[in-house]
């Protein structure tokens, strides 16, 4: 579908039950469509080099994969997938009736003042909370499925992704973050070379987990019970990783949000139930893996401002990407 389509189907489209209120929330790859007790997501018709939603087809198969990955750990949220069709000039979700012209994941709408990053904002998060979610995450992963078949290493291509932005990012922040990509990209390859053994040990060590991918504070709810939700679907080597690599995401971006205390907690809790670091070679590593974390959320902060529709949204992603550059660089700093 396209943003017009969207706005039609938001304005007078039918939805499977009455609902008073339909808002939209864009991100760079989905619509959010949040209702009065349900949230409908629909992929956005995109190919980059990491996802392709470019088919009707994919995008199907990813909604399928989306279900079932995150009713892993997330109980009665994810809903099912329904078929958006086309019927006498309107949009329909669910129905039997027309063209099938896209599909919607269907899911319960929780409370948005519980979410983590909200709570975080509003100084709402205890040590106990931590020290919940923690335990809650250390047992997803403990029982996740172990991957045997990658390679840790590969996370220096994906470190060097960032390179794509340097135009832009030169462009629209200044010709010095040209250098700056450069001596991000090679304190990486430099890091990543010295602790090749490190890396294929872990694997055979079965750290490697199928688990979240992309565990950060708006991505989980406190209920106050945790509950994690939008895991990774589209890539699978994004969500096959080191268990570290997961908590590093969370922990950077507490670190972010100025509450390193709570990112140190959640580290020594997760750690406490799932012992992933045992040595100071694994402290090094999980910086390491807090930086990439920070890498990923400049680039995609530098992909929402090359799309954005608006200068004001252009200026908060760019203003983003900054900050998780600074991050970036400020960890890959105190490697030793």
């Amino acid at each position: 579908m396209t943003k017009n389509q969207i706005d039609e189907l938001i304005s007078e489209g039918v939805f499977p039950e009455p609902t008073e209120h339909r808002k939209l929330l864009e991100t760079h790859i989905s619509w959010v469509i949040l209702c009065d007790r349900f949230v409908y997501k629909i992929k956005k018709p995109i190919k980059y080099s990491f996802l392709d939603f470019s088919t009707l087809e994919r995008r199907k198969h990813f909604y399928e994969r989306e279900l079932v990955l995150n009713r892993r750990y997330s109980g009665n949220i994810y809903l099912g997938v329904l078929p958006i069709y086309e019927f006498q000039g309107q949009f329909i979700i669910g129905g039997d009736e027309g063209r099938v012209v896209e599909y919607a994941l269907k899911m319960s709408k929780l409370d948005p003042e519980k979410q983590m990053d909200v709570l975080v904002s509003q100084n709402k998060v205890s040590n106990l909370d931590i020290v919940n979610l923690a335990r809650y995450i250390a047992d997803f992963h403990e029982h996740a499925k172990i991957i045997y078949d990658t390679s840790g290493i590969d996370i220096g291509q994906e470190f060097n992704d960032l390179a794509g932005a340097r135009s832009f990012l030169t462009e629209n922040l200044g010709s010095e973050y040209g250098d700056r990509i450069d001596s991000a990209l090679k304190a990486s390859g430099t890091f990543l070379r010295k602790n090749k053994k490190l890396l294929e040990d872990r694997l055979k060590m079965e750290f490697y987990r199928d688990v979240h991918g992309d565990l950060h504070t708006r991505n989980i709810f406190l209920l106050p019970d945790p509950q994690p939700f939008d895991c990774i679907e589209f890539n699978d080597k994004y969500r096959q990783i080191d268990v570290l690599n997961e908590v590093a995401f969370l922990c950077m971006d507490l670190d972010a949000l100025d509450r390193n205390d709570l990112s140190e907690l959640f580290i020594e809790q997760y750690n406490r139930h799932f012992p992933a670091i045992r040595n100071d070679k694994d402290k090094n590593l999980f910086i390491y893996y807090k930086a990439y974390r920070a890498n990923v959320r400049a680039k995609v902060n530098s992909l929402r401002a090359n799309s954005a529709s608006n200068s004001a949204d252009r200026k908060r992603a760019l203003s983003e990407v900054k900050r998780y550059f600074e991050l970036m660089e400020d960890y890959l700093c105190s490697l030793k």
